[in-house]
């Protein structure tokens, strides 16, 4: 339960070693929160990130989650509501971003990408609303991309897992209404994390904590979908609109 301020207590990251998370967990945990379960695939391995935000404060553990094992997932969500008490906020940052020259020469590899991505995405959502239904309020933050809102050839199967789950997310967010749940689809651009290392930065490029600053902000203010940076709104605005042969004209990245 959110305190007497509205500070969010007690968060939930599917996806606990995602950098983009991780800085909004940062700054949550500099504003009360003192709860954290990070969702992760190898719990050793997240030792650092747990013993780090003790140290800020926040009584943290680490629980084994998979996005590719769906039928795990409400158990997930149960033990963290153990763990927890009330569960304010639950962030979805899973996800993996492949290179589209190998989806195209192995088809199983872009169909497991997409069940991480998307079919992950589902799974968990709907079994974060189930639980934060039941105890009458929370958000759903969901980290998706940019390249969700209009596919490049370059990383279409990344680009299309990312527009199924925002429009699962959006979706979610409308029959959540009058819940006391929030879905908030966050709508980041290139960010500098060690999944997009050695990459060309695209305009606009980014860092987890601006990012993080961004999506703290816009909680804030009570926005469903957060651009970060905001300016990307306004770039998408046109080119989602953009003619499709101008549109394959414009360079990578």
């Amino acid at each position: 339960m959110r305190d007497a301020l509205g500070a969010v207590q007690s968060v939930l990251v599917l996806g606990g070693n995602s950098e983009i998370a991780l800085a909004i967990v940062d700054r949550l945990v500099a504003s009360r929160c003192r709860r954290v379960v990070l969702g992760v695939r190898d719990p050793e391995g997240a030792t650092g990130t747990v013993e780090r935000l003790r140290s800020a404060g926040a009584e943290t553990e680490a629980i084994v989650f998979d996005a590719r094992e769906p039928s795990t997932h409400a158990d997930v969500l149960d033990r963290a509501a153990r763990m927890l008490g009330d569960i304010d906020m639950v962030i979805l940052a899973f996800g993996v971003l492949g290179d589209q020259a190998t989806f195209d020469a192995d088809p199983v590899a872009a169909a497991d990408a997409a069940r991480t991505n998307y079919v992950g995405a589902v799974s968990t959502g709907l079994a974060a609303a189930a639980r934060l239904r039941h105890q009458g309020h929370g958000t759903i933050l969901v980290i998706g991309s940019v390249a969700g809102v209009r596919t490049r050839a370059d990383n279409f199967v990344y680009g299309s897992t990312k527009a199924g789950m925002d429009a699962f997310a959006l979706g979610l967010g409308d029959a959540l209404v009058g819940t006391g749940v929030r879905c908030v689809v966050v709508r980041p651009g290139f960010v500098h994390t060690r999944m997009t290392e050695g990459m060309k930065p695209a305009p606009f490029a980014t860092t987890p904590d601006v990012i993080a600053g961004t999506v703290i902000d816009g909680l804030q203010r009570g926005h469903d979908v957060i651009w970060a940076p905001p300016i990307l709104r306004y770039v998408f605005g046109l080119l989602r609109h953009l003619p499709r042969p101008l549109w394959r004209r414009l360079p990578a990245g």
